[in-house]
């Protein structure tokens, strides 16, 4: 059903039937259930040239970009042929040279008395005339739409009603650069782009595998979205694949414009505030993820790829650990986990000791504690909802506002406000630091889903702190790991391998043992779980 390679990245429509077959929109390849709903006539092509130049313009309505460029062919007997793209999603260069200069090269083909027909003009055109390296016959008129639109050539002979599909996908798109989430110091540099071939080759670079494949669809009754689901065979559990393929072929909508259309549409749980689908724009990351079995989503348009299963260990990776050693890799992990607790408890801890347990500090800290709170006419569950909040906002505002000036304002906004906040005494100094403490180990956590998880729980556990103190706190975290232990990811355990709790799967989750401890995969994931033959430690 689906077909594997990228150089055949785009062929995942099926070519046209021959001339007089059935045409009740089956004809469409089985992947591609969306497009049938398509508000565009179905039926054959006409053999008059003319008229399927004016039907094209018809449906393509108020579209200046829609290039008709007419040829005659030397055949013993005229025949006139049609060249139609659209020069904004073509690559002009290849127009131009393989398909515009085959064309009007000298047309020799063993012509027969009388002249050829337009069929073998047709027939020579396509096996003698094009330069290009991906030609396809159609005689749909949808899909011979779908292929316009998507920025390939159709070439049309007066007489004849077929055309060719000439692969001249182009336009302008945005060249590999730097990724700018999951920066890394030490490892590759590049990262996807919003072009699909482009996303599928930077994975093809790292995984020279004849196994390496993917299947990929069409979704989106109006969009057409390429979505592409990459995986390695022998590696991947087949159960996984299966229902990964069954949720993106169930998805019925008019549009997909990003990555994040899927993640809603295929997620097990939609009500929960943690992501159970990563999301990564390195291709580095997503070939380490295929290689433990795990499958990933590429959409076109977007440079954020998808992972499933997911895990939350991994939320806690980066990329940088299986590059620095092995021992600094753990530090920056624990580093992190850290950055999670402070910046979930933070706040709370801060409420519940100045409001129900001031014996727990030690007097020295409690008298200073007092003294900075003297004249601050709020409790402190209000104070730290008011810090919070403005400084929410000033983190928002900071991404919204042009460039030049977003990251001046969200810095000096948060200094001026902050300062103003306590020489008005409407807050306390120490409510200040903790504010602050808690919004740099935020930005700390590798996953930016994560941290906005951790944001938004952050004030239900300050509401707990400000009831109940340490009570609610603790009440709401053990609400919280139920949570997460009833959470699934296609089948698989949010929580593994802590629950069910798996000793030789905790090599890589809250340390990073060196590599060459890394003799099996994960379980969950692979049914292959040999990674390579131990012994691999270096000999002293």
């Amino acid at each position: 059903m689906q077909r594997r390679g990228a150089d055949r990245l785009m062929m995942i429509r099926r070519s046209a039937r021959s001339k007089g077959g059935n045409d009740d929109g089956n004809s469409r390849n089985n992947t591609n259930r969306n497009s049938g709903n398509l508000s565009v006539p179905r039926g054959h092509l006409e053999t008059k040239l003319e008229a399927n130049i004016e039907r094209i313009k018809t449906e393509v309505a108020a579209s200046p970009d829609l290039i008709v460029r007419r040829f005659t062919l030397r055949t013993g007997q005229h025949q006139h042929v049609a060249a139609v793209y659209l020069e904004t999603i073509t690559d002009k260069e290849t127009v131009n040279e393989f398909v515009m200069r085959s064309l009007m090269s000298p047309f020799l083909p063993e012509i027969p008395e009388g002249g050829a027909t337009p069929e073998e003009a047709f027939k020579y055109i396509c096996d003698n005339a094009l330069a290009v390296g991906q030609v396809e016959v159609l005689d749909n008129w949808t899909t011979m739409l779908l292929e316009l639109l998507t920025g390939k050539t159709l070439l049309f002979v007066d007489g004849w009603d077929q055309c060719i599909s000439c692969s001249t996908i182009g336009g302008d798109k945005r060249a590999v650069s730097e990724a700018s989430t999951q920066v890394v110091i030490r490892g590759p540099k590049d990262s996807f782009t919003e072009s699909l071939p482009t996303n599928i080759a930077l994975i093809r670079r790292r995984i020279r595998s004849e196994k390496f494949g993917f299947e990929a669809i069409k979704i989106g009754r109006v969009t057409q979205t390429n979505v592409a689901m990459l995986y390695i065979e022998g590696i991947v559990k087949e159960e996984i694949k299966q229902e990964v393929r069954k949720r993106l072929e169930k998805i019925d909508t008019d549009a997909i414009l990003e990555s994040g259309y899927i993640e809603e549409f295929i997620e097990d749980n939609w009500s929960s505030p943690f992501p159970t689908i990563y999301n990564t724009e390195r291709p580095d990351v997503i070939a380490a993820n295929l290689l433990e079995g795990r499958i990933a989503i590429v959409v076109d348009g977007t440079p954020f790829a998808l992972v499933v299963p997911t895990i939350l260990p991994q939320f806690f990776a980066s990329a940088e650990d299986y590059y620095q050693r092995y021992d600094i890799g753990t530090f920056l992990r624990l580093l992190r986990y850290a950055a999670f607790v402070i910046s979930l408890f933070g706040p709370a801890v801060y409420i519940a000791l100045t409001t129900f347990h001031q014996e727990m500090l030690p007097t020295t800290l409690l008298i200073n504690l007092s003294g900075a709170r003297e004249g601050v006419p709020f409790p402190a569950l209000i104070e730290a909802f008011a810090m919070e909040l403005s400084f929410e906002i000033l983190r928002e505002a900071g991404v919204r506002m042009p460039r030049a000036v977003g990251q001046a304002v969200s810095i000096v906004g948060a200094l001026v406000l902050g300062e103003a906040a306590v020489q008005a005494g409407i807050v306390s100094p120490i409510m200040v630091i903790v504010v602050s403490i808690t919004a740099i180990a935020n930005f700390s956590i590798a996953a930016y889903n994560l941290a906005i998880t951790a944001r938004l729980l952050r004030f239900l556990f300050m509401i707990a702190a400000g009831m109940l103190g340490f009570y609610g706190i603790i009440l709401g975290f053990i609400m919280l790991v139920a949570h997460m232990n009833a959470l699934r990811s296609f089948g698989v355990s949010f929580l593994s391998p802590l629950v069910p709790f798996k000793f030789k799967q905790l090599k890589d989750v809250f340390v990073r043992l060196p590599h060459w401890s890394f003799t099996e995969r994960p379980d969950d994931t692979s049914d292959n779980t040999t990674r390579m033959p131990s012994g691999q430690k270096p000999q002293t």
